[in-house]
């Protein structure tokens, strides 16, 4: 990986960008008629109004842009590094990144970056910069104020998106072809976005003052997630687990929870717990929570040990499993640490 390079001097906050690659960084190639990346060292001569923002920017681009479809937990790996060596020099980041995959990214740095001081803000686009209606420059612009505006205090890694400042891993991507991508279903914007900028500051949250800013680069992806459907037939859910030998699932269930109530369903998952697999149970619903033991179809797993997800969305639930299994921990602390608020990612 490369060092920061200077973008533009400025006067107020210095802010690192990482580019990763994306829709946003793609421009139109004359030669090949086609969208291709850009060298990131052009941003300036893409992004004019760069220049006339008071920040100071600073920039890192891995070595080859990725397409967020291809982003693997060892990418994220990267990202904190990078943050960790250059974190006592900025005062916020922004990571321009694909949005496929934008909700994974912000829910794993929120548990790899821990007790943050300091704003991270993830930000893409749905059309390329070199496009004539791209929403890229100001999604790039308005994420580089929030990340070095001096006047809030932004201790979150968060999702900046078309107006809407949404905590990471409450967010998930919605629309594919609006430019109104992400929306966050079990807690209000963080900030919204328009001639002004209007923070809802009583629901960011609080860095504890005392406490250095902890990071993590160790996870667990041998994880599987099954999601509950009816016909779904337990030998194959049997299959998985047998074969793959996951150290933790997550369940998709159904509405508050709930699962098939059949002896042959509930024991599979049984004989896992009983082998010290995390099984963790999330609702295929895009708001609401778990609440298991509420109906008599969720009773059983809670009985057999299957642990609450609360409201954590489905990509919550999978980053912060492979955290938590990641952990020098042992089973029982593990489980405390999978149902325990860590980054604001779920309601007890």
């Amino acid at each position: 990986m490369n060092k920061p390079e200077k973008i533009k001097n400025g006067i107020g906050a210095k802010v690192l960008i990482i580019y990763t690659g994306g829709t946003l960084g793609m421009v139109y190639n004359e030669r090949t008629k086609n969208l291709v990346p850009f060298a990131f060292s052009q941003i300036v001569e893409n992004v004019p109004e760069l220049s006339r923002l008071q920040q100071e920017l600073h920039y890192v681009a891995f070595d080859v842009p990725i397409d967020s479809a291809n982003i693997i937990p060892e990418d994220w790996i990267k990202i904190v590094e990078i943050i960790t060596d250059t974190y006592e020099n900025y005062n916020g980041f922004v990571i321009l990144h694909g949005t496929d995959t934008m909700a994974y990214t912000a829910s794993a740095l929120s548990f790899m970056v821990q007790n943050l001081k300091k704003p991270i803000i993830l930000t893409g686009a749905q059309l390329p910069i070199g496009i004539p209606r791209t929403d890229a420059k100001e999604n790039l612009i308005t994420a580089i104020e929030i990340a070095g505006n001096k006047e809030i205090t932004l201790p979150e890694v968060c999702i900046y998106f078309n107006g809407r400042l949404l905590r990471g891993n409450r967010a998930k991507k919605r629309e594919s072809s609006q430019f109104d991508a992400f929306d966050s279903e079990n807690l209000p914007y963080l900030a919204e976005i328009g001639v002004s900028m209007d923070y809802n500051v009583d629901l960011i949250l609080k860095a504890n003052a005392e406490k250095s800013t902890q990071f993590y680069t160790h996870l667990q992806s041998n994880i599987a997630v099954i999601r509950l459907f009816p016909g779904l037939r337990v030998d194959f859910i049997r299959q998985i687990i047998e074969v793959s030998k996951p150290a933790g699932i997550v369940i998709e269930s159904y509405g508050a929870g709930n699962a098939p109530s059949e002896e042959d369903f509930w024991t599979v998952f049984k004989s896992a717990i009983d082998n010290k697999i995390l099984v963790l149970n999330v609702s295929q619903c895009t708001g609401g929570h778990v609440d298991m033991g509420k109906y008599e179809t969720s009773q059983k797993l809670k009985e057999i040990g299957v642990l609450s997800g609360h409201d954590m969305t489905i990509e919550a639930a999978i980053c912060k499993l492979m955290w938590v299994c990641a952990l020098p921990l042992g089973y029982e602390e593990q489980k405390i640490k999978l149902e325990t608020n860590i980054a604001g990612e779920l309601t007890m």
